[in-house]
Order: structure tokens, then sequence, then C-alpha cells
């Protein structure tokens, strides 16, 4: 009765249909964000405050410029969104690159300022009165669209999906067939041996850093102009950076296996909404299935790192 309740949530009508894609949009691009960084080697643990700060940006953006043709403010947003993402965690960049700072720290108190940072402009400049959220945007720099809403049954389904999808797909030509992502790729890897084959490696890992929260960034922007429609004073970082995260380590960092793992992931938050309806589980079920996947993804990943050491270290002992 849970699992098809969970089903049912998700996949069971064209309204949740729609509301699931809709779910999956932000955890592609914070999954895409997170894969770079981790595949140059850092653990870029900021794609909230990323992912925040692009939402931010590209509402600012449209609310600044409501008289601009759709095209270009839908653009201009996206924009925003992902400069201002890349400036973020380029910050975290500078700072391992120059001054071997833990990324992992730096992108954590990251969040935390874009979070006050957010709340103080929202409540300061783009809210009116007393109200904890910004004026709405005007129709033209929405992504949703009449024709989704009438296909999906009223869901908030936008086209970020197809977005998402198409940075997917670039990403996954750039880390594999293209020099930057040879380049991110060596450094992860072994970063003493791409410093001695001539490579930047500071370099590198500003612009894995930066391109990290780029990806985040556009998230931010698209679920901003799609799903939101405005920004709102929040009391916490938003949790799709951290699913994010987990997202991409469960597709191990794969750019077409995160676009799976997102409608996964999203398949549990949809439909887990379902389950108290029709069931006496209660909906927390669905957040034990998520720790329950993060926990043995992560297992898997202790277990490889604990394999790859012990091998290493018989080889130095034959050589011995």
């Amino acid at each position: 009765m849970t699992y098809e309740a969970l089903f049912t949530g998700a996949w069971g009508d064209p309204n949740s249909i729609g509301e699931t894609l809709r779910q999956a949009t932000p955890l592609i691009l914070t999954g895409l964000g997170f894969s770079v960084a981790t595949s140059a080697g850092f653990f870029n643990i900021g794609g909230a405050g990323q992912y925040l700060v692009g939402w931010l940006s590209s509402i600012w953006f449209v609310l600044s410029f409501p008289s601009l043709p759709g095209v270009v403010l839908i653009t201009g947003a996206i924009a925003a969104g992902a400069i201002a993402g890349g400036i973020w965690s380029g910050i975290a960049g500078v700072l391992r690159a120059y001054l071997k700072t833990n990324e992992v720290i730096t992108t954590i108190m990251l969040n935390y300022i874009a979070l006050y940072l957010s709340n103080w402009i929202v409540k300061s400049f783009l809210a009116n009165g007393d109200a904890d959220y910004s004026k709405s945007i005007p129709q033209s720099a929405s992504l949703r669209s009449p024709f989704l809403m009438e296909l999906t049954n009223n869901s908030t389904f936008h086209y970020g999906l197809f977005i998402a999808i198409v940075i997917a797909i670039i990403m996954a030509f750039v880390m594999k067939k293209t020099t930057v992502g040879y380049e991110i790729r060596s450094i992860g890897l072994n970063s003493d041996a791409s410093k001695y084959a001539g490579m930047s490696t500071k370099k590198v890992i500003i612009l894995a850093m930066t391109l990290s929260g780029l990806l985040a960034g556009i998230g931010g922007a698209v679920d901003g102009i799609g799903n939101y429609q405005n920004i709102l004073v929040l009391a916490s970082t938003p949790s799709v950076g951290f699913d994010g995260l987990a997202v991409a380590l469960l597709a191990y960092g794969n750019p077409i296996g995160i676009v799976f793992a997102s409608l996964l992931f999203a398949s549990l938050k949809i439909g887990g909404l379902n389950i108290p309806v029709v069931s006496n589980t209660p909906s927390e079920i669905v957040d034990i299935v998520i720790a329950l996947i993060i926990f043995f993804v992560g297992a898997s990943y202790l277990f490889e790192y604990i394999s790859k050491k012990m091998k290493t270290n018989k080889s130095k002992g034959g050589k011995a």
C-alpha cells in the first residue's frame, strides 16, 4: 500500500507527473554543480548558498527591468543567477587555491552568509512593506506556460527541466571531450602529477569551483522564475543544495546519471506527500529511505577508498 501510494503520488496522474518533473529540475543542476567539484577532488557543500544567490539574483534582475522583452528577461535572469552562483563558489575556490583553506568549511560558512544576506535584501529592497516575500515577477519572465499547465493539469511544471537536461548533456561532453574537463579530472586524480605536467593547478581549482557554483546558481534561477515566481525570507538554507549533493553521489558524478537520480529523488519527495493520505505511514518514511540511499552510496565510496589504499600499500610493500 505504501509503495503504491508513493508511485501514484509521483506518477499517477498528469499533475503528479508535472510536479515530479518540476521537483527534479533544480536537483539536476545542483547535482551537476557538485559533480564538477568532486571531479576536481573537492567537496563543495555550498550548493545551497549558491542556489540561493542564483535565485535571489534572477528575481532581482527581473524586478529591476520588468519592461524588457520576455526572452531578454528570462535569459538575463538565468545569466544573473549563473554569475552570482559562480562568484559565490569562486570565493571558496580562490581561498582553496591560494590559502589552502578547506573548501568544506568555507562553503558551509558561505551558505549561512548567503541565507542572511538574501533575507536582508528581500526585506530591505524587494518586499512590499513588512511582507516576508518579494513582488511576483511578470508573466513574461516566467518559465511556466499555459501549454505545460494544460498538459499537466495545472501543475507548476515549467521549461526549466529542458534547460537542465540540455546543460547535463553539455556537461557530459565538456567533462569527457574537452581540455577543460580533462584538466579538472586530472587535478582530481593527482594534483601533483598535473602540476608536474605543466597545468596551472590554482587556475583549474578556481575554474572548477566557479563552474560548480555557476551550475547551482542556474538551478536557483530556473527554480525562482519557474517555480516560485518570487523570493521569500527563509528560516534555513534550501534543502535542494544538499539533495543535489546526494543525487550526484548516487550517480557517481555522471551527468546523465544525475538526471535519472534526480528523477528518483523527486519521485520520493513528491510521492511521499501522498503516503499519509492513503495509509497510516507518516511521510517522514521518505526521508528515511533517502537517508539509507545516501548511507549505502557513501559506504560504497568508503569501501572503494579503503580498497585503493590497501592496493597502494601492497604495491609499496612489494617494491620494498
